[in-house]
This record gives structure tokens, sequence and C-alpha cells, in this order.
């Protein structure tokens, strides 16, 4: 859908068919809304033509054709007539004499606040930290306003479609930009619709011979249509069986899911395999049903099978995921799923916001991530660390995990129980000192994994030890590893860097007096870095640490490392070696 504009509105195009654009665009919204405030959108367009009259974009078309482009992607992702109003405004204010005081006087406050929420800040007055700021201020004004957000994506879409224009390093510069944080911010707000062709941009920008390449593998389905029907005909029958009407939908893969499974080292078989959607007519109940008629039509892969109904992920998608034996014995993944489960899984938060009026898009409470960016936003005023951490929380993998009381939390991929302390209360966090995972005590510094159930202990009373130092070395949030420090910067006492280096120092000297006790010696630090990881720390001197605050026994660790070393073959950098 997506796709087939983008390629259309890239074309030139004279003056005079603006008109035919902005028809385009009046028919698209009107057929999402049949209440659709057509007044004010043609209002939009006429202020916006008016103050971008003789700009021009490098493809030499005027400029006003990127503002119709934005807003037409937004009409067809079913966004309301403000957001329209202010996709086809979005440039004035950054590009034009147009001010924000107009705009708010000609508007009203809630297109003026989503106009503001995407103009970038002058570089002139912000100098290095402009890039820094202005997507901290985007992230503050989505915390308000979510549709904020989404115009930025499609803005940066229809940039992305037209990159071609530009010089190479610019196109790099940009596409390596949207990689790191502007698709991370597609994914969490569930627009795959979004998601999926900034990725296939980036991809062909990034790697151009890469992308070629996919393309030609894409091309060479040939049978495909062929083989979704034999697969139709076949699971037809055991549908009927469970009584359960259900549409069966191709889901080929794009560019860049095929460039992700190669990565992870997935050969390609000699086509693209199949993937299905079914789309069920009816509740979670028949989604479950459906199921279990296409494991009675195909076997299941063993391990393949994924629940994300009875688990939505962070981004509210819904659906249960498996992986059968398909047509001619080879693998097929199947999604199964209703209508409203497959809307919010194209388009995530829209899916949500409902037809203009209704403020769902004011508080998005369901957006526990956006949530925890905007707490932590708001401790750091370092704008270069603020982007370096942002980029790095994006990155990674999220997961959700469950406190004993039952609060949801999402977390990196690998967060300790830390981590979870700071993010529910920064009080909680400085009074940790234990954790229960699952209903087992475990080490602070262990990760966490999908689905957790975690119980913190926190000391009781006005005298408690306050965070430990070690904590730095395997926090992953931003947010923890800012609260910490902060605590540390207004505690300079005998727990600060002085006194960190000598509990280092005392835990190493402990581990050497308890291996000279058994005629042992170390060499190099290999077997500690080793041992380390195995029980969870991040390096040697965090395991020092532990050994120093007793949190660990120097003999018990000795007999470890000695077990370990003699259960291997010893070699030159094998280093429990026996002492002279």
């Amino acid at each position: 859908m997506l796709r087939a504009f983008m390629t259309r509105s890239s074309s030139p195009v004279d003056v005079h068919g603006l008109s035919a654009l902005v028809d385009s665009l009046v028919r698209t919204h009107r057929a999402q809304y049949a209440s659709a405030d057509i007044p004010l959108l043609r209002k939009a367009y006429r202020i916006g033509e008016q103050m971008h009259r003789g700009q021009m974009r490098k493809s030499g078309e005027p400029y006003i054709t990127h503002p119709l482009a934005v807003t037409q992607i937004l009409a067809e992702l079913g966004m309301d007539t403000t957001t329209l109003a202010a996709g086809l405004l979005h440039d004035t204010v950054e590009d034009t004499s147009y001010t924000l005081e107009q705009l708010r006087a000609d508007f009203g406050t809630e297109v003026a606040w989503m106009v503001d929420g995407v103009t970038k800040l002058d570089k002139v007055s912000f100098g290095d930290v402009a890039e820094a700021e202005t997507i901290r201020k985007l992230i503050v004004a989505a915390g308000r306003d979510v549709r904020v957000m989404v115009i930025k994506l499609a803005d940066r879409l229809h940039n992305m479609q037209t990159l071609g224009f530009k010089s190479r390093p610019s196109q790099v510069r940009i596409a390596k930009g949207t990689q790191d944080v502007l698709i991370p911010l597609a994914d969490r707000l569930g627009l795959y619709a979004l998601k999926s062709e900034l990725e296939d941009l980036v991809l062909g920008i990034m790697e151009p011979e890469m992308y070629a390449e996919i393309g030609e593998y894409l091309d060479g389905r040939g049978d495909r249509e062929a083989r979704v029907e034999a697969a139709r005909r076949k699971l037809a029958p055991q549908l009927r069986e469970v009584r359960v009407a259900a549409e069966v939908v191709d889901r080929p893969r794009h560019h860049y899911s095929v460039y992700r499974e190669r990565s992870a080292g997935r050969p390609a078989g000699r086509h693209d395999p199949l993937r299905l959607v079914l789309m069920v007519d009816g509740s979670e109940t028949d989604c479950y049903a459906a199921l279990g008629a296409v494991h009675n039509t195909w076997r299941p892969i063993p391990g393949r099978f994924k629940d994300f109904i009875a688990s939505p992920k962070f981004n509210m998608y819904q659906s249960l995921h498996t992986t059968v034996f398909g047509p001619d014995h080879e693998p097929m993944d199947v999604m199964v799923r209703t209508s409203q489960m497959n809307r919010i899984a194209e388009f995530g938060i829209i899916a949500q916001l409902g037809p203009a009026g209704q403020r769902a898009h004011k508080g998005p409470d369901k957006l526990l991530w956006l949530t925890r960016l905007l707490d932590w936003q708001r401790e750091t005023n370092d704008s270069a660390k603020f982007l370096e951490s942002l980029r790095c929380d994006l990155a990674d993998e999220q997961i959700l995990v469950f406190t004993s009381q039952g609060r949801q939390v999402l977390l990196p991929l690998a967060a300790t129980p830390v981590d979870l302390a700071y993010s529910v209360d920064t009080r909680l966090g400085d009074r940790l000192i234990g954790a229960y995972v699952n209903g087992r005590l475990v080490p602070l510094s262990r990760g966490l994994a999908d689905g957790d159930l975690v119980e913190i202990i926190t000391a009781e009373g006005g005298d408690y030890p306050g965070p430990s130092q070690e904590w730095l070395l395997t926090a992953k949030t931003p947010q923890a590893q800012l609260q910490i420090s902060q605590w540390f910067a207004g505690h300079r006492d005998d727990r600060g860097e002085k006194a960190l280096a000598d509990r280092i120092t005392a835990g190493r000297t402990a581990l050497k007096a308890a291996l000279h006790q058994r005629d042992r010696g170390l060499s190099t630090d290999e077997p500690l870095m080793r041992l380390g990881r195995d029980l969870g720390y991040r390096d040697v001197d965090a395991l020092c640490l532990a050994v120093s605050d007793g949190k660990l026994d120097a003999g018990q660790l000795a007999d470890r490392l000695i077990d370990m070393v003699d259960r291997v073959p010893l070699t030159p950098w094998h280093a429990v070696a026996e002492s002279a």
C-alpha cells in the first residue's frame, strides 16, 4: 500500500498536477473517516502551498509535494484530520516565515503542538547538540501525543524514498540515523507497515549489492501462488471441522527479513519458504482452535511455537506463531490471529487511536518503553550521553518481566534485578539488597529473561547501605546507571572510588591466598573471567568485589577454579598453574 504511493509520488509533477494529489488525499481520508473535516484539510494545504511556494526539492519538484506525500501516508495509515493538517504544515515553521504563533492562531493548539514536536532545533543556536536535543524534544512531545512520532516516521519514510537525489555521504548518514533511532521507534510503536518499508530502504542504501541479490532471490519465487493455494485447500477441511472461519493470507518476506535470517546463519532455500497468516473471524478461543487445525494438517516443528496472545509483545502485538512441515515437507511459518489483532500487527498504536475525537492518543498507558524513556531523559542533562544511551537502549531486544505485585516492566534483554528495581522506583533501587527470580534467590548481576517473575528484597528502616559500585558494571538501562552514579555523587565517603579499588584488591588478595593454601597460583586472569561469566559477573573486578563484600567465598571459588582447570587439558593460556 505505502510502497505503491511512494513510487507514484516520486515521479515529477507540475504545479497544475497538485490539485489531483490533493483530491486523492481527500478521497483516501474520507474513505477512512465519513465525518472527516475536509475544509480544515484544504485550508492546511492552501497555507502550506503558499508558504512553500518557490521552494524546490533536489528532485526538481515543488517542495509542497513532500508534505503532500507525507500526509498521504498518514491518510493511508488511517490517521485523523488533525494529524493530517499537521502533516501538511510540518515543515512550515522550520523552513518558511510562518511562525508557530501564526500556526496556533490559524489551526489551534493541537496542530501547533504536533508541528512543533517534529520541528528540528536550530543548529546555529544549539550547535553540536542540535541532533540529540531534537530527538529528546520528539520523545517528550510523543509522551504527550504519540501522533507526533507517527508524523515524524511518515516524514522520514518519504525522505528515504527520495534519498537518491542526495550525495552518497548524505544518503549513508541519513540511513544510519534511520536505522539507529527511527526504525526501533517504529518497532516500539508496532508500526510494521512503516518499519518494514524503512528497513528495506536502509538496506538498499547501506548494502546495495546484498539488496539486489535478495531481490533476485525473492523474484524467483515462481510457483508461490500455487503453493499458497495448495496449502489453503489442504487446511480448509480441518478449519470446517473445528467450525472456524478464517481467511488464509500469504505473508511473503521483505528484503530485510531475508537479510536478517541470512545474518543469523539460516541457509537460503531454493525459494522463499511459505509464511501464512490465518485471520480468524471470531474470538481468541477460535484462534487456538484454528491452531489445532493447522497442527492436525501438518506436523509442527518442536520448539517453534510462541503464544503472543496470552503474553502480548511490548508493542501490543498479539498472535500465535508456529512452524510446521508444510507442502513438500518444507518448513512453513503460520501466524494465527483475529482481524483486530492483524490490524494491530500492521499499524500498532494507530489501531488504538480510533476516529478523530477519541483521546486514546493522550497518555499512551500501554507504551511502557516510552514511559521509561521519558523518566530517564529528565534526569540527564548531557545531550551526547542521552543520544548514545538512547541508541543503545533502542538497539537492545526488549523483554517483559513481572514484579511480585503483578506489575509489568519492560526492560532490555539481559537486564538485571538492579535495572528492574530502578525502573520501578529510584528509592527501591537504592534500598535493593537481593532478588528472587521465579522463586529462587539469584545474584543481582543475573540477567533476566522474558516472562520472569521477580521479587525485589529491600533494606528496611532509615539506615541502608545504598547501591554498590559493582552494579554499574552489569546494569543495562541508562536509568539505573544514571541513578547509581547520582547516588555516589551525593555520597562521597568510604564507598567512593578509592574504597572501590581497595575492595577489588582485597577480593583478589583473598582469592590468591585461598589458591596458595591449595598449592596453586594465578598466572593470568583468564580462568577468573570464565568462572565470573559462569556465575553471572561481567568481569574479574565484579567477581573480586563479590568476594570482598562476602557474597562469594574465596575458598569455594578457589576449589571451583582448580576443578575447572583440572577437568580441561592444560594449554599455555590456562592460568591456574602448579606452584614452583
